[in-house]
């Protein structure tokens, strides 16, 4: 099979390329520019475009099927080459579908805990030495890479409900057809492709839909919009639904233990928002076939996915996390998980408004309250993202009235927000940094022994 990737650079489109050059496919792909680690990543696999650029030559009638990213436009000259060619033209999740035509099709939907959810599963069946498949949207301990395509008959699939490509606008969930579908929970994001939250939740309404017949629904029954949801659905197949919620558990010393038949299990993770992720992730491996007792042995040896409270350093009085948090209920789970893990530290929690949705005037107010539970609430915004994204920047006061934190502190400045963080080197202070963009380019690893040590 000759496949050929267009915008092969995106983190799912790369990982995809080199799982199918691993499968033995003959790969190729094109990008206009291609970001570490993409970049180190493909070369290693010999498969790194020999130069960047969109390219009409590339694409030739022995082409079997041609993979299309996001990254591309619906104008982009490969393309376009392509489909005058009328060769087959796919948007990834298309073409995982189409891996995994004879597989059982586990996804993980979800406005949040996806990725942490996928990454537990993994974990499991790793430990177990199952014979699987996957695709997740982070790295993990474990794992070389976020891609497997091999001939086991078991996929796990994190579902993104995002669109699937610029020719394809449904949602990339929609189209994996699956037999065990998890949604997680439904708050509204992603503004700029879904105007209203009602355009939003019915979304997740269709993926029920797409869940084969005779499968499994699992989902978050403390979620009342996610309840209210799945109890109102009309259901067109037979489905075996589970509802889940936050198991029994302690917190001691700052480790998070289960009660599990009068026993406690030790966690390296930790959140009311994780055990609830935890216990999906269970269910989800009873189906493939892993026993309660079993699923408990293994997962108190899962440290987390990359950038999920993720550590990035710690002392005996004070501890640093990143995580990917930036929607409003991620970032208000992240921080009610470190401020009931230590509840006698005071939280920094620092949050940068990186995405479409949080750029956008409208939907600020869905930050309301969000920050609450940390003491000292910084915002960050780095000025060069409104001009890349091409959006109409906010005032201060926009973000002051939006978030409606009393004592909140913003910045828009890397120099300024690095100074201020670093006032409170002291005992018994805890420093949460959240975001999916950068910081504007700040070392984070640096910041967290500078404020940890001095």
């Amino acid at each position: 099979m000759r496949v050929h990737f267009i915008a092969i650079g995106g983190a799912a489109m790369h990982n995809l390329a080199i799982a199918l050059h691993l499968k033995g496919f003959n790969v190729s792909g094109s990008d206009d520019v291609v970001y570490e680690p993409s970049k180190t990543r493909l070369q290693k696999s010999g498969i790194l475009p020999k130069q960047e650029g969109w390219i009409p030559e590339n694409i030739t009638k022995d082409i079997d099927a041609v993979i299309l990213g996001m990254h591309a436009r619906i104008d982009n000259p490969e393309l376009l080459k392509a489909q005058e060619l009328g060769l087959p033209i796919y948007s990834y999740p298309e073409y995982i579908y189409q891996q995994s035509l004879n597989k059982k099709r586990i996804v993980v939907g979800g406005s949040h805990g996806k990725t942490t959810i996928t990454s537990m599963i993994l974990h499991v069946l790793n430990h177990y030495k199952k014979d699987f498949d996957y695709l997740v949207g982070a790295q993990i301990a474990g794992f070389e890479n976020m891609v497997k395509l091999s001939d086991a008959p078991l996929i796990v699939i994190e579902g993104d409900e995002y669109l699937a490509s610029p020719i394809d606008r449904r949602p990339k969930f929609h189209l994996y057809y699956a037999h065990v579908g998890i949604i997680s929970g439904v708050a509204w994001d992603h503004i700029n492709v879904f105007p209203t939250f009602d355009s939003y939740k019915l979304q997740f309404d269709i993926f029920i839909d797409t869940i084969e017949d005779k499968g499994t629904l699992i989902y978050c029954e403390e979620d009342e919009v996610l309840k209210d949801l799945v109890l109102n659905h009309k259901f067109k197949q037979n489905l075996n639904c589970i509802a889940y919620h936050t198991p029994p558990f302690e917190i001691e010393n700052g480790i998070t233990s289960l009660n599990f038949e009068n026993k406690l299990i030790a966690l390296n993770v930790f959140g009311r928002h994780n055990l609830m992720n935890l216990t999906a992730a269970r269910f989800a491996c009873q189906e493939a076939g892993i026993n309660e007792e079993d699923f408990y042995t293994a997962i108190v040896s899962f440290t987390g996915a990359a950038k999920r409270l993720e550590k990035l350093g710690e002392t005996d009085r004070s501890v640093v996390y990143k995580d990917f948090a930036h929607s409003p209920s991620k970032l208000k789970a992240t921080i009610d998980a470190v401020k009931e893990q230590f509840v006698n530290r005071k939280l920094i929690a620092c949050i940068e408004l990186h995405t479409f949705s949080s750029l956008n005037e409208d939907f600020l107010k869905e930050y309301d309250g969000t920050m609450n539970g940390a003491e000292i609430a910084i915002v960050f915004i780095d000025k060069k993202t409104f001009v890349q994204k091409n959006m109409k920047p906010f005032t201060e006061d926009d973000v002051f009235n939006s978030f409606n934190k009393e004592g909140l502190k913003f910045f828009d400045n890397t120099d300024k927000i690095k100074q201020y963080i670093e006032t409170f080197k002291s005992s018994d202070n805890n420093l949460l940094m959240m975001s999916s963009g950068t910081f504007g380019g700040i070392d984070l690893v640096t910041l967290a022994k500078s404020f940890l040590y001095g």
